[in-house]
């Protein structure tokens, strides 16, 4: 089940990113007063966020296999809600590893740049 505080967390990032991407498209590089609001506080919330993030995945993984064990050994647990479950699962981590890779790619983009 979605939790809708991660919906809102999720939509508060996105937003700060919406943002993030006008004053740059506005300012046409970085300047100091962007530069100040990255360095500040933002950092703290959005390391919470991925930890928060990762933490529902796994927690999502964990679920999903606990319902798989419990339906195996008889439980009376549907399959269609096990099936359900292991699929968001699945569909959580392939959006992770997504993620991932497309912090790699920047990050590498990044340090490649000349200076």
């Amino acid at each position: 089940m979605v939790n809708p505080t991660n919906i809102g967390n999720v939509q508060s990032i996105l937003s700060q990113i919406r943002q993030y991407q006008t004053d740059i498209a506005e300012a046409g590089n970085l300047d100091a007063n962007l530069i100040n609001r990255l360095s500040s506080d933002q950092k703290v919330g959005f390391t919470d966020s991925v930890k928060a993030a990762l933490q529902e995945v796994n927690a999502t993984q964990q679920t999903a296999a606990q319902m798989k064990t419990d339906y195996e050994r008889g439980a009376e647990i549907p399959l269609t809600d096990v099936v359900m479950s292991i699929q968001k699962s699945s569909l959580a981590f392939e959006a992770t590893l997504q993620i991932r890779n497309k912090v790699l790619k920047a990050y590498e983009e990044i340090i490649n740049m000349p200076v």
